[in-house]
């Protein structure tokens, strides 16, 4: 199966012309040609089945076979709001793996101890983008713009209905594991702090606004590791 994301496709298209980027992807290295049967997604649920009519390495048309709503939607929502790592190579890893188990919203986290204060979401959305592909699915993570943790709590605070936690690694402090705390099915919040974890002051004003302490094991996890833990436990809870 040959995937190829085009987020402006329409659901009522009858033909489309892939991009100069993938159409050289398709003719020049899949070596593509007219007949063949490709897949798109759009993104937003969104799955097309399409086959080449002109194989051109530079505007490759194709001819828009069906239309799928909705493919494989998830029965769950899941946000993760985490800090971003030093070396940013290991939030590339986690956004690679989430988008392949399945997670639905990523905010990058800044708080008191992060080492790193500016994200740049570009490079990051193409590693979302080729996970989404890689996985083939239809719905791609909506990745946030880096926030302040205070602005974060004030922003969250409007937003209904969600089922809300952070992972922490204060030691004698009282915490629960997810699969106690939450039911499936539902829209999910969960804080991982930076690498030195949040502040005192920061886990008070978590709890304060909702948020349910949740301990991830005994083991003392890399940030990218814990937000991955967290992500998988959300999958096997909906499985």
């Amino acid at each position: 199966m040959h995937l190829f994301y085009t987020a402006d496709i329409q659901p009522d298209q009858s033909q489309y012309q892939l991009s100069e980027e993938e159409s050289k992807h398709a003719v020049r290295v899949l070596r593509l040609g007219v007949g063949d049967r490709v897949q798109l997604i759009d993104g937003v649920g969104g799955f097309f089945e399409s086959e080449i009519q002109d194989a051109h390495p530079k505007r490759t048309l194709l001819s828009v076979i069906s239309y799928t709503p909705e493919f494989q939607k998830p029965s769950y929502h899941l946000h993760i709001a985490v800090g971003p790592t030093k070396n940013i190579d290991r939030i590339e890893w986690f956004l690679e793996k989430a988008t392949e188990i399945g997670i639905q919203e990523i905010t990058p986290l800044i708080s008191e101890h992060s080492e790193r204060k500016d994200v740049k979401t570009e490079r990051l959305n193409k590693v979302i983008v080729s996970a989404m592909k890689q996985s083939l699915k239809a719905y791609m993570p909506v990745l946030n713009e880096a926030i302040a943790f205070d602005r974060f709590l004030q922003h969250i605070a409007e937003q209904d209905g969600l089922q809300k936690a952070i992972a922490h690694c204060e030691e004698d402090a009282e915490k629960k594991y997810l699969n106690q705390e939450f039911k499936p099915g539902q829209r999910y919040l969960i804080l991982i702090g930076p690498e030195g974890d949040f502040s005192p002051v920061e886990i008070e004003k978590a709890i304060s606004a909702g948020f349910v302490p949740i301990s991830l094991g005994e083991a003392r996890l890399r940030t990218e590791t814990a937000a991955l833990y967290a992500c998988t436990e959300i999958a096997l809870l909906n499985r």
